[in-house]
């Protein structure tokens, strides 16, 4: 009953539903290659994994799981990409259905629209990029596995879609064992992997700006100029870095010639915005390395896209407030525009709960295991911002810290935002204020 009245509210439920749905499929004996029930927590953690797009596996996927089980993930993870209130709102469209101001609220806190009024044309792009996208990598990949790896064309085609699909949704699963790994010196299979992940990260209320004003700088809204220039930022910070870090390291970039270990820096610097392939060994990164994915992987990518993170937006609001403060201005603002405080209050509010999600997580895990802090607190920041990216510790994990992992998964793909926007709609402003004093900061 409460779902009708509030529909922010049904975002987390139908997730979890799915979710739920996925864990019955992926216990079934023909979803595994030997035919055999797979775990509760197996299933339940796959399947998590998918519906958030995370890519964290307990389980080798083309060992573990029958092709009909790849299959059930790949879905989950197209659907848990698409968003589940996206594929509603379409549908409430075709009954015919009219948006009232809930409704737009509750898709808006998704997908994150620029113009609710205009959902119609948003949801027609957002099917029209995904089926374009995912179609033309996929075939690209397809006759690449087929002509250079002496694949048969069914077994192409199949490798194909699913890492098109699972890089377009920012899935990070892979049909191989090693991720791409065996393909780290191939720019054909690397490079149009990277070109999806880093278009479907941008968001859709980014591509909706772009197709209605082209290249057009100034005429882009704030948001998109932000999500641009915060992206190319990003990227460049972490490809030089990586290359930096990891160019003499002998167990990445060492033996490689500088092409090879121009293209993995490139790769690398992609892949913690929240996709999770990776064409290096990360367990083998330099601690330094490790620390540059922390930040990367905490922002993430674009608002209303596929990535996940506390996204792009959100910590370059709190670093244009912090800018503000040293410099001794009045508001906080870029690219000659201020910001309201209620984006403030909201981008500090998402910070602040992300990183305590992420403390919390971290701090219980590492009180059951031994496994190195560094290890765990970059498994942590993967599940929560759905990365996928690990050291290779996810299987060695105790099942209740694979429970909170799924904890992290799942908040971290329905969103902080949207969690503290269902709980706040009970919720009735004060009438009153307090009378304002100011304790002594710092």
């Amino acid at each position: 009953m409460f779902a009708s009245r509030d529909p922010i509210r049904l975002i987390p439920l139908l997730f979890l539903a799915l979710i739920l749905v996925g864990t019955i499929v992926l216990s079934l004996p023909i979803a595994t290659a030997d035919g055999s029930r797979a775990p509760l927590l197996v299933a339940f953690f796959t399947s998590t994994s998918a519906v958030a797009v995370t890519g964290l596996i307990v389980v080798d996927t083309p060992v573990y799981w029958s092709r009909f089980g790849e299959a059930t993930i790949m879905i989950l993870f197209q659907i848990g990409g698409f968003g589940i209130m996206t594929a509603a709102t379409l549908f409430g469209l075709m009954a015919g259905r009219g948006f009232g101001l809930r409704d737009r609220m509750a898709t808006q806190v998704e997908r994150s629209l620029l113009d609710t009024g205009n959902a119609a044309s948003v949801l027609k792009l957002i099917l029209s990029i995904t089926v374009a996208m995912e179609a033309a990598v996929a075939l690209v990949l397809a006759i690449r596995f087929a002509a250079g790896y002496d694949m048969s064309a069914a077994e192409a085609a199949w490798h194909g879609l699913f890492h098109s699909i699972s890089a377009f949704n920012n899935a990070g699963f892979s049909s191989f064992s090693d991720s791409v790994m065996s393909f780290q010196v191939d720019p054909v299979i690397l490079v149009p992997i990277m070109v999806s992940v880093i278009v479907s990260a941008l968001g859709f209320p980014v591509m909706q700006d772009i197709r209605q004003h082209r290249l057009r700088w100034r005429r882009w809204s704030l948001h998109t100029k932000i999500t641009i220039s915060g992206t190319a930022a990003l990227l460049a910070v972490g490809f030089f870095s990586i290359l930096a870090m990891e160019w003499s390291n002998p167990d990445t970039l060492a033996p490689m010639g500088v092409g090879a270990k121009l293209l993995n820096a490139g790769f690398h610097s992609v892949m913690p915005r929240t996709a999770g392939f990776n064409s290096l060994d990360v367990g083998a990164f330099h601690d330094e390395t490790l620390m540059m994915n922390y930040l990367l992987m905490f922002v993430g990518g674009g608002s209303a896209g596929t990535a996940g993170g506390i996204k792009i937006t959100t910590f370059l609001v709190l670093f244009a407030i912090v800018l503000s403060e040293v410099l001794g201005r009045r508001d906080a603002g870029l690219f000659q525009r201020r910001f309201g405080r209620a984006i403030e209050r909201q981008a500090l509010s998402v910070a602040v709960l992300a990183a305590a999600l992420v403390f919390a997580a971290t701090t219980y895990i590492a009180s059951i295991s031994d496994i190195p802090l560094g290890d765990i607190l970059f498994e942590c920041i993967s599940a929560f911002s759905t990365v996928g990216l690990s050291t290779g510790i996810t299987a060695n994990l105790p099942p209740s810290a694979l429970v909170v992992l799924c904890i992290l998964m799942f908040i971290g793909r329905v969103g902080t935002i949207t969690v503290a926007t269902a709980l706040a709609l009970g919720n009735r402003e004060r009438p009153y204020r307090y009378p304002e004093e100011n304790p002594i900061v710092g």
